[in-house]
């Protein structure tokens, strides 16, 4: 069998089987699992790649019937029953996982993406630091103060986890890391904007907790846009339907869109272009083809399963269970979703969360965030890594990954104008 995806579904879809009569082959265009619910903490300089990834042969290598192969899946014959690889390779299979996940959406605008990265992949992060930290150095050289003020203005899309973390993070950079770094600029004058096209953030958390969030976000003075929908975005900032900001670096975290693989199974696809399965998930009329993650639209107890990383987990480990009842000759039991809460942290000592009944807020909150994170984490050397740094962090306010390792020539002001020279030193 084949799983496409080293992602969260991925990986425990190919766990779940360790013990099965079964073959498989893991296929991913990346080397590593990642973790991306702190990839937001590498984009802002807390972590470094290394503490959140691991290569996904590390994290398989005692699993006996498990290969790794370093690809690219580009098609799904299903009347073949076979992936396509991008070099023309096809691998058969008898069943297949597909759990692709998704990547940035930009409601058909894909044009703002130069402008406006977002934040999917350890690439994204790493790009976000760096527009990020440069937007303070060049500002530290500007002598215009209208430049100044821009490139010292920070502009996110998207008031859901995503948005809200990256927000929260900047804005603690500014306020408490950097206050002492510069000498021509102060950093506490930097401007956060959060923009969000709805009436409030965060927003599939119960609306208590998005005031709270809102009111966390305002204590670190992020400006919060609501009902502000997004026009336009380009080298000079981003216009919006409650007015023009003018800022040089902006940042996406408004929407997503399922691996383009998804639409190649043939079968029906919701507006996202996740596929629609059945209860077992798998695909109509083709049972032996599996969805999972960000790349199914199932739902369980009539409710959509969100997508997230607890979803994809279960999804994965329901594909297993359905493999493995195929193999005995079982009927293929029903996917049921468990949903085992929600977190979103905001910043140092702020949070909010869902579990259960519970609804929490501030600083209860930021520690049960804190300590879920650290338990799904990877490997003991990620969790070790990651802990030691934000102890660290938290007592001395530093960020230590604050490194801008691509080499640059600014074409004008802005962070995002950069082009590859070789290193000056």
């Amino acid at each position: 069998m084949v799983i496409v995806g080293g992602g969260f579904g991925g990986l425990a879809a190919a766990r779940a089987l360790a013990r099965e009569p079964v073959r498989l082959t893991l296929v991913d265009r990346r080397n590593h699992h990642l973790f991306q619910p702190l990839l937001y903490q590498v984009a802002t300089a807390g972590l470094n790649p290394a503490d959140i990834a691991a290569p996904l042969r590390s994290v398989l290598r005692s699993q006996g019937n498990v290969s790794v192969l370093l690809a690219e899946v580009v098609d799904v014959e299903v009347d073949r029953q076979a992936v396509l690889l991008a070099n023309g390779e096809r691998l058969g299979y008898d069943h297949l996982v597909l759990a692709a996940g998704a990547t940035h959406s930009y409601f058909g605008n894909d044009g703002w993406e130069r402008h406006a990265p977002g934040l999917k992949t350890v690439e994204d992060a790493l790009e976000i630091r760096r527009r990020v930290l440069l937007a303070f150095e060049l500002a530290e050289r500007s002598e215009d103060p209208v430049e100044r003020a821009e490139l010292l203005t920070f502009v996110v899309v998207g008031g859901g986890p995503t948005g809200v973390e990256l927000a929260g993070a900047i804005a603690e950079i500014a306020t408490k890391t950097m206050t002492r770094d510069f000498r021509r600029i102060d950093p506490t004058a930097a401007r956060v904007v959060l923009v969000e096209g709805t009436d409030r953030v965060l927003g599939t958390y119960p609306e208590k907790l998005s005031r709270r969030a809102r009111r966390q976000l305002e204590d670190l003075g992020v400006e919060v846009w609501l009902d502000a929908l997004v026009d336009d975005i380009d080298e000079r900032g981003a216009s919006t339907t409650a007015g023009f900001i003018a800022a040089r670096t902006v940042l996406w975290g408004a929407g997503v869109a399922a691996s383009p693989l998804g639409r190649a199974l043939g079968a029906r696809t919701d507006e996202a272009g996740r596929v629609v399965v059945d209860p077992s998930l798998a695909v109509p009329d083709h049972p032996e083809v599996l969805v999972i993650g960000d790349l199914a639209a199932v739902t369980s107890d009539g409710q959509q399963v969100p997508g997230v990383a607890q979803g994809a987990i279960q999804g994965g480990r329901h594909a297993a269970a359905v493999i493995a009842a195929d193999l005995a000759g079982r009927p293929r039991p029903v996917f049921r979703y468990r949903d085992k809460g929600e977190l979103a942290t905001i910043g140092r000592s702020s949070a909010v969360g869902v579990i259960g009944p519970l609804r929490i807020s501030g600083w209860p909150a930021w520690m049960a965030w804190w300590m879920v994170h650290i338990a799904f984490l990877i490997g003991f050397r990620n969790r070790i890594q990651v802990l030691i740094g934000w102890a660290w962090n938290y007592v001395t306010f530093q960020r230590g990954a604050r490194l801008i390792t691509s080499p640059w020539r600014p074409r004008s002001g802005s962070p995002g104008d950069s082009r590859r020279t070789s290193d000056p030193a």
